[in-house]
């Protein structure tokens, strides 16, 4: 049995549409499973049965021996949120748990890192172990994800494979749920029909220009490949950024949205919010080097392309990965 946490969320319900559409229904799924948005992202998708996030540990302990993977995606997310009590229960104390489990239990184990460990990106993205240490994360959500990386480096006992995960700006269907952390695709998606318009942050930098802010964007049917990969291969084990190690500026990308709905470009720019600006990351960019010379070769969908094939395949039909 495959176990997924976060299996009504962003990551894990596309795993889940991932391993149905090859055929694969040995799934034990796992979260809280009462936000009826998120629950719609597992409709129509086969699995064995829902575990409670909040039992789930204990549950574990009586069916491990039945269990040959784990793919720990589940994780409080919201970069704004201040409680470090509710990251550290989450995503700190409940990932290391798991972890131990794994390690007793023989049991390989995929998790869910994030890019926002690199902080403002002023000591680069890489994912070097010996540059981790270095990292100053700027929100509690990614103190907590960096904060378990650097415990799971120091653990001398591993499962018999492990990955962490550093996902970047991941867009792509299955995320409708996610409010204002969802992609900018999906976010100029519903403001341009709205609005006819969309407004971006103007620039709190004196490099970049309004507009030039630029991410890492990687479409969620990607990720899901680099997951299966990973697990698959059961190369080197180690903490892996997920990314395409390319950048695509936001008004690029909201320009391309503008293209696909066949509507005329109208960008304007405001002022970004205090709250935001003072930990702002203008740039991201994966360093894919350690992804590559595990054997990924696949490469990944273009921006362009992806915002194509969301927009007109999902949002336009208002369906699910």
């Amino acid at each position: 049995m495959k176990i997924i946490t976060g299996a009504c969320g962003f990551v894990g319900s596309s795993l889940v549409s991932f391993f149905n559409s090859h055929q694969i229904f040995d799934l034990i799924l796992v979260d809280e499973f009462s936000n009826k948005k998120k629950n719609s992202n597992l409709i129509k998708k086969k699995y064995l049965f829902k575990v409670h996030r909040d039992g789930f540990l204990k549950w574990f302990d009586s069916n491990y021996m039945n269990v040959t993977e784990v793919y720990h995606l589940g994780a409080r997310t919201n970069t704004l949120e201040g409680s470090e009590d509710v990251f550290n229960k989450l995503n700190l104390q409940f990932s290391k748990d798991l972890w131990k489990r794994c390690v007793q239990n023989k049991i390989p184990l995929i998790y869910a890192s994030s890019a926002a460990t690199y902080g403002n990106g002023s000591l680069g993205y890489s994912d070097n172990h010996a540059l981790l240490t270095k990292l100053i994360p700027l929100n509690a959500y990614a103190k907590s994800k960096h904060e378990f990386d650097l415990w799971v480096l120091e653990q001398l006992e591993c499962p018999p494979f492990w990955a962490g995960l550093k996902f970047f700006n991941v867009y792509g269907p299955n995320e409708y749920h996610k409010g204002r952390m969802s992609s900018l695709i999906l976010q100029s998606y519903k403001k341009i029909l709205k609005h006819g318009s969309m407004k971006l942050f103007s620039s709190n930098h004196k490099d970049f220009e309004d507009g030039e802010q630029s991410r890492d964007f990687i479409y969620i049917k990607d990720v899901v490949k680099v997951i299966h990969f990973l697990m698959q291969k059961k190369s080197n084990n180690g903490i892996y950024n997920v990314g395409t190690g390319c950048e695509n500026k936001f008004s690029d990308l909201v320009l391309c949205v503008f293209k696909c709905l066949k509507l005329e470009s109208r960008i304007s720019y405001y002022k970004m919010p205090a709250q935001i600006s003072i930990n702002y990351q203008n740039f991201t960019k994966a360093d894919i080097r350690k992804l590559k010379s595990v054997g990924y070769t696949s490469g990944f969908v273009k921006l362009s392309d992806g915002i194509e094939d969301y927009i007109n395949h999902y949002l336009k039909r208002s369906s699910y990965l």
